[in-house]
């Protein structure tokens, strides 16, 4: 090398095959199929322990880890407990070739799903696709059908276990192909539990978004991916596609708005997107908030950013909300009127708000028009100066009764003044 800043000579023929063998086809792109994959860490350093399992690992990212493999046992008994409820096949043997088989045709598929090197042979990576997949359509019909549940079922007796499982099939980098669970479910109905797959996994996963009662409808959901796609896509397939302007401004918090005038009513629709304003009212559908909403949300958020060609709508609905919370008033308004149930301190819950899309970008705002209006709203001086009445003179039964008998003596002063001043 020289030191003292002259021309170095190198190997241009060589340093060029070197730049060719960099673009070599091995190291083109990802597949097109990939959409499970390791959160990046521009996201994932804000709350590492959202974006890891609990318990329970699906697929290969998460596979072996030791904090992991105490729960394998439950996925066994699982597919045995599956087996022994089937009679199509003479063999437990039999049923297990022809699961492996299926999963077989469609492994390569498989892989692409993955934006990680898939270090497993084809055995172990069938093998693990196969208890995994069973493990969880097993999960969600027993989530649907009680009957199914034996007496010492180890998640459905265990509240513990049942939450680190909603924790951990919401993950982003613990998914198993959609293809791969609708194969081996399909092989598995049976007459009287006839609910189709995505019918039963919507109503597993609802109660993670305070969806009490079951879905009313299951929309066609095209190109399922995963767990995580279905949920978002789920939530999505009930909102009309809000327009969105090149010009918009966010809307104020929930307290300066309450100020101008503006009423807050819970929503009835089933997805919490679907935000609507009419005539002073902004109805908002209810959200739950509590331990594990925080990761729920992370990981959605993490799949849109990701994901190519995956519109924004849950980072902008988180947007949305952490413009209306700032402070512990606004979050009791909401909460007053059932939009928030939360589960957390105040202090926690705002948190939650304020921080859930750090690091997050939407190139297009869906709540824009909708802010819009709201804006224009408050510009308008009487739902500002009805605000203010209501707020100062009419907000107790004293206060108005008071007002009232303000207003009456003043009528017959006036009245008073006016005869006098006649004769």
């Amino acid at each position: 090398m020289d030191v003292n800043g002259g021309s170095v000579a190198i190997n241009i023929e060589g340093l060029a095959s070197s730049i060719e063998d960099t673009m070599s086809h091995d190291l083109l792109p990802l597949s097109p199929k990939c959409c499970i994959f390791k959160t990046p860490n521009t996201i994932q350093r804000q709350k590492e322990k959202a974006f890891i399992p609990a318990a329970f690992s699906f697929g290969p990212l998460h596979h072996g880890h030791l904090k992991l493999k105490a729960t394998e046992n439950i996925k066994a008994m699982y597919l045995r407990g599956l087996i022994s409820r089937l009679s199509r096949w003479e063999t437990r043997k039999e049923m297990l070739v022809d699961f492996i088989a299926s999963i077989k045709a469609v492994e390569k598929e498989a892989r692409e799903y993955y934006g990680e090197p898939i270090n497993y042979t084809s055995e172990e990576f069938v093998k693990m696709l196969v208890i995994d997949g069973c493990f969880i359509i097993e999960v969600f019909r027993k989530g649907a059908y009680e009957e199914l549940r034996e007496k010492d079922d180890p998640i459905f007796t265990a509240s513990s276990m049942l939450q680190f499982l909603y924790h951990d099939l919401i993950l982003v980098e613990n998914q198993v192909p959609w293809n791969v669970l609708e194969r081996l479910f399909n092989m598995t109905m049976e007459p009287r539990h006839n609910e189709p797959l995505t019918q039963l996994a919507v109503r597993f996963m609802r109660v993670s978004f305070s969806i009490a009662p079951p879905p009313s409808k299951i929309l066609p959901i095209q190109d399922v991916k995963h767990v995580v796609d279905l949920l978002r896509k789920w939530l999505i397939s009930f909102t009309a596609k809000e327009e969105c302007k090149s010009q918009w401004r966010l809307i104020p918090s929930v307290t300066t708005l309450v100020e101008a005038g503006v009423k807050f009513r819970k929503g009835t629709s089933e997805s919490i997107l679907d935000i609507e304003f009419s005539e002073g009212i902004l109805k908002i559908p209810p959200l739950l908030v509590h331990e594990i909403s925080d990761d729920i949300f992370r990981n959605l958020i993490a799949y849109e950013q990701c994901h190519p060609g995956c519109e924004g709508r849950l980072t902008s609905y988180a947007i949305f909300m952490d413009n209306l919370i700032n402070t512990t008033n606004d979050l009791d308004i909401l909460c007053e009127n059932e939009i928030v149930d939360n589960w957390l301190n105040p202090e926690d819950s705002i948190r939650f708000f304020n921080k859930l899309y750090h690091n997050a970008f939407v190139q297009e705002f869906y709540y824009g028009s909708l802010c819009n209006q709201v804006n224009r709203y408050c510009q308008r001086r009487w739902p500002r100066w009805r605000s203010v009445l209501v707020r100062n003179y009419f907000n107790t039964p004293w206060a108005i009764l008071s007002t009232l008998a303000a207003v009456i003596l003043l009528i017959l002063s006036f009245l008073q003044t006016w005869y006098t001043i006649k004769n």
